[in-house]
């Protein structure tokens, strides 16, 4: 694999660069195709956007005009693919995100095919027609080898099954983050959802922290307040998935209604933080 470290030559690589420096980073996630939202959600601070295409209706149309609309704007895009396979990374790959993350990942085959994905070759298996993603991209020259020098490749860690095959993943070449997917890691240890003060969750991340900081792997989890990011970060947490815009108008609608003595609650907001 090539070697990732960022410096001048590669250009400004600034997510890498903050992770590289033991810096958190902290991402928007986007599930709506407003692209209002998504350029406004690139100049709030965050530093990429995590584009929802596993859970949302976002398509691959919305992913090329979010790209277009935030194209030198502070915020990275990074895009949520359904399942692992090179097909599905290839389609948002070249529409010039800066990273991928792939779901599920249960094994050390679809750790590497993840990586694979990400990279051309003799690297990887990415297939060449990147003509949309090299007029985006955040430098000019040769795309090809700047692609595989900076291409983000989060594997979440979600099911029991990654649990048995953790150290194999974290030690495949080529991922860069491995990211907790607490929830349905919850659901997959049979706690539906359940994730504070579950001593079976606990041990769980622990084993997946571990295997990480071993194989010098980033680490990521979800993360909805300041205080949560700041806690998760002293743990060796560094890449965190935040808020959603929808989470943040009710966090907005909320600070000003409960300023009016109006204290509303609705029955989405553990899912949208």
């Amino acid at each position: 694999m090539p070697d990732t470290t960022c410096n001048g030559e590669w250009g400004n690589d600034r997510l890498r660069a903050r992770l590289e420096a033991g810096e958190p980073v902290v991402g928007l996630t986007i599930t709506t195709s407003n692209l209002e939202t998504a350029a406004l959600g690139a100049k709030l601070g965050f530093d990429f956007l995590w584009v929802e295409m596993e859970h949302s209706p976002v398509s691959l149309d919305n992913l090329r005009s979010i790209i277009l609309a935030t194209r030198g704007l502070e915020a990275d895009i990074l895009a949520r693919v359904p399942v692992v396979d090179l097909w599905t990374a290839k389609r948002v790959l070249d529409q010039g995100v800066r990273g991928v993350i792939f779901p599920f990942v249960g094994s050390r085959t679809m750790a590497e095919t993840a990586a694979a994905a990400c990279r051309y070759p003799p690297y990887g298996l990415r297939g060449s027609g990147a003509g949309l993603a090299a007029s985006t991209w955040f430098e000019s020259g040769v795309y090809y080898d700047s692609a595989d020098k900076h291409m983000l490749t989060v594997c979440v860690i979600e099911e029991k099954r990654a649990l048995d095959q953790i150290e194999e993943i974290a030690s495949t070449p080529g991922v860069d983050v491995l990211f907790i997917g607490t929830s349905d890691l919850s659901f997959s240890l049979g706690l539906r959802g359940r994730q504070e003060n579950e001593a079976v969750l606990d041990a769980a991340i622990e084993r997946i922290r571990d295997a990480a900081i071993r194989n010098n792997k980033f680490l990521g989890r979800p993360a909805g307040t300041a205080e949560d990011i700041l806690r998760y970060h002293r743990e060796g947490f560094q890449f965190f998935q935040s808020v959603t815009e929808l989470g943040l108008m009710r966090i907005g609608a909320q600070s000003i209604m409960n300023g009016l003595g109006r204290n509303h609650r609705n029955s989405y907001e553990s899912i949208l933080y």
